[in-house]
């Protein structure tokens, strides 16, 4: 028998991330008995709630709501639902092996959705030719896995409770709650954590086991850091690796070409940090392994025999398959992130039809970085979605801003030191008098008056689609959408299925809908050049050296990121052969721009 590495993640060379708070939230349902993993958004409990009591329904299952007045509901809500989610993907696995016996096209499925010349496909072809049902049906139950139900916390967003019994106990902060809720589900998976360094949050996982390596370097709940270069995966890794648990992964994000909140590097790009992964690889994982074991060993835990797993992976603005082989191949990347393409792939994320049919139409004019997050970090938009025609509407009435009811980014102060949201329309009421207060000239006025108004209520219109799609609105919040696509949408341009996106990505079909589309890499420079020009062409007062020093340094990195892809093209091979001519030119343009 052929040795075959089992495990999600040597089924397939791509994952799906997450996507908002409502549109990967039951993707696991949809795809993880496929073999693909993906990533769910743990922030909005009340989302997961709802969701929940619809598949609950739809599985025939019992349901028992978690009120939210009930004690530890939200770790609870996020721990039942995860569950759910578990107990059914093990079922749909164990129906599709069993298919085999009865129908074979659902189990032709999983195989048809796997990479070109993938092992399991010729160990399989092998044993069909053989005859032997019994024997056959035994391996499928070995070799065949679910993809990995991985879940997705922001670690800013970790609110203290409302609750005033347990307002002063960090361990009922939001992000420390989706953690627990994590933690004692039955899942084994990773948690991925976004939006940089938590201390305190980090330091909560020392309280739960499996998140501790046994003897063979095996680990029940990984940890995956989503990162944006080398030194801060370094940085966050020695901070967990001296508390003895382990970094299984470090994910690597563009700042700019990705959907969702926009965390711009410092003119770092993106093929010059995978580059330095690729170079520092081994270094990082003996360096973190190193004052890993010393602190297992003070601990009195046990200490693996060798160096656990630890991955490196990628994603942001990938859209054809020879990006995706050359990322593999030319970084030794273990899987590549396909974010913002399966928003157009129903069977595989949940978006309600009028959004669907906005996306498909959008074009790179349509989709821009925007303001409108109220954590103050660009936010990818798309032009027309419903919930800016909503919030435009209530400014025109004089009504600016939203209700506040999930209060997820409720992170600012108010003058009395209650937690608000510059998304509220108490927050943006009482910042729009103080302004009108200040005597200034009208179109400094209605230029800060803007800054304030624009913020939008993400909170409610990233959910509000998938519960619109599922029929499960509460009639008391906004049901307009919010939808936060990268800008790789544009050369995507109708809805497909799901078997003719992986083919896609594995270079056995074509769904662009534009030949021209830029490299990735090429797309992330220009987006930084602009982001560099806006940088620098709003007026400063008073540039001080410090300032000068950081405009200059961003210069720099994107010099030394041209002069990076210059030598990447010429010498390229194979993958980007094709692309090599139109992307060298395109690199002189941006020079010259630059």
């Amino acid at each position: 028998m052929t040795d075959i590495m089992i495990g999600n993640s040597n089924q397939h060379s791509f994952h799906i991330p997450v996507m908002g708070t409502g549109y990967t939230i039951d993707t696991p349902l949809k795809v993880a008995h496929l073999g693909i993993s993906s990533v769910i958004s743990i922030l909005d409990d009340q989302l997961i709630e709802s969701i929940r009591e619809v598949y609950s329904k739809k599985l025939a299952v019992p349901f028992t709501g978690i009120s939210a007045k009930s004690e530890d509901h939200r770790a609870r809500r996020i721990t039942e639902y995860l569950n759910l989610i578990d107990h059914t993907v093990q079922e749909k696995m164990a129906e599709l092996i069993q298919s085999f016996n009865e129908k074979k096209e659902d189990i032709l499925t999983y195989f048809s959705m796997l990479p070109n010349k993938h092992q399991l496909i010729e160990e399989f072809k092998k044993r069909i030719q053989l005859g032997n049902a019994a024997a056959t049906s035994t391996w499928l139950k070995t070799v065949l896995q679910p993809g990995s139900i991985d879940v997705n916390i922001m670690t800013k967003l970790d609110r203290p409770s409302e609750d005033k019994k347990n307002a002063a106990t960090p361990a009922h902060n939001e992000a420390h709650a989706a953690l627990r809720g994590f933690a004692k589900s039955s899942l084994h998976a990773s948690i991925i954590l976004s939006a940089g360094l938590n201390p305190r949050l980090f330091s909560y996982f020392e309280e739960f086991e499996d998140f501790y390596p046994n003897r063979n370097g095996d680990i029940n709940k990984k940890i995956i850091i989503k990162v944006s270069d080398y030194r801060s995966a370094l940085i966050q890794g020695k901070f967990f690796a001296k508390k003895g648990i382990w970094v299984s992964e470090f994910r690597i994000e563009s700042g700019l070409n990705c959907g969702g909140h926009a965390f711009a590097t410092e003119g770092h790009l993106m093929g010059p940090i995978l580059n330095e992964f690729k170079n520092n690889r081994e270094e990082l994982k003996e360096t973190l392994f190193g004052i890993c074991k010393d602190a297992l060993g003070n601990k009195g835990k046990t200490v693996p025999n060798k160096a656990p797993i630890q991955k490196i992976t990628a994603q942001g603005g990938v859209g054809t398959s020879e990006e995706h082989q050359f990322l593999i191949q030319h970084y030794g990347l273990d899987s590549v992130g396909w974010g913002t393409p399966f928003l157009l792939v129903p069977e595989a994320t949940s978006v309600d039809s009028a959004t669907l049919n906005l996306l498909a139409k959008a074009k790179e004019k349509d989709l821009y970085l925007s303001d409108i997050s109220p954590l103050g970090v660009p936010f990818n938009n798309i032009r027309g979605n419903s919930k800016d025609i909503e919030k435009e509407q209530l400014i025109a009435q004089d009504k600016p801003g939203s209700s506040c009811p999930k209060k997820h980014l409720a992170l600012s102060k108010d003058a009395n030191g209650n937690s608000t949201c510059t998304a509220s329309s108490k927050y943006q009421k009482t910042a729009i008098e103080a302004l009108q207060n200040q005597g200034l000239p009208p179109h400094v006025l209605e230029q800060k008056i803007k800054a304030v108004t624009v913020k939008s209520c993400i909170c409610v219109g990233l959910a509000a689609s998938t519960l619109d799609l599922y029929h499960a609105a509460n009639k008391k919040l906004s049901n307009k959408v919010t939808i936060c696509p990268g800008p790789n949408l544009a050369y995507f341009n109708r809805s497909v299925s799901l078997k003719s996106m992986v083919d896609h990505i594995y270079g056995r079909a074509n769904v662009l809908a534009d030949a021209n589309r830029p490299n990735m890499f090429i797309k992330e420079l220009k987006m930084y050049i602009d982001y560099f020009k806006n940088k620098v062409e709003k007026p400063i007062d008073g540039v001080d050296k410090k300032q000068q020093q950081k405009i200059d340094a961003f210069k720099n990195n994107l010099k030394e990121g041209i002069e990076y892809y210059n030598q990447l093209f010429q010498e390229s091979k194979n993958n980007l052969d094709a692309v090599k001519k139109q992307t060298l030119t395109a690199l002189k343009t941006l020079q010259t721009s630059l």
